[in-house]
């Protein structure tokens, strides 16, 4: 069974981030880039970049914060057309040993599984880190994470506005009676 490869992956082992912590930049390739905008439907993506500073917690955990940026384009859901767009994402994320991080995900799902309020929990509750797998951090499957989290779900291109109101609409009749009456014309 062949081993699945993340299409933009930039490791960081932990080690190698000293007690004075570590600033880390790269850049994704074109190719990176046209296969995340496939993953993302997108029409295009370029310029994707992620700049963040790693610190230690503790002994065996790191904190990242950084920023995530790109251009996007996107298909425009009321006119059809493409249009760029920046995406520009913070973040600042947990990393724990593996064992440590399925153990706190546990606890915060057993916690909300007996919340009453939810939603309330969700909102105060932290996340729980991130794992450390194999000693460490893939920076490029998160910044993967908060490009989609930044992406418009329904784009609009600038200035274009839609009312879903047209005048020849007969607002009295239902949508099938519409739709009816379309037909009978053709």
């Amino acid at each position: 069974m062949e081993a699945y490869a993340p299409p933009f992956s930039r490791t960081v082992a932990v080690d190698s981030v000293g007690e004075g912590g570590m600033n880390v930049k790269f850049a994704a390739t074109p190719e990176e880039c046209a296969e995340l905008a496939q993953l993302d439907d997108l029409v295009g993506l370029r310029d994707l970049s992620v700049e963040a500073q790693l610190t230690r917690k503790g002994r065996e955990g790191l904190i990242a914060r950084g920023r995530v940026t790109a251009v996007v384009t996107q298909t425009c859901v009321v006119t059809l057309d493409a249009f760029d767009t920046a995406v520009d994402e913070s973040f600042e994320i947990a990393f724990a040993p593996e064992a440590e991080a399925q153990a706190a995900y546990e606890k915060a799902m057993a916690e909300l599984e007996a919340a009453t309020d939810k939603a309330r929990l969700l909102a105060e509750q932290p996340d729980p880190p991130d794992p450390i797998i194999d000693g460490k951090i893939d920076l490029g499957a998160l910044a993967c994470e908060f490009l989609a989290l930044g992406l418009d779900p329904h784009p609009r291109k600038p200035g274009v506005a839609f009312d879903g109101h047209r005048e020849d609409d007969d607002d009295s009749a239902s949508p099938f009676a519409v739709l009816a009456a379309k037909i009978k014309k053709d």
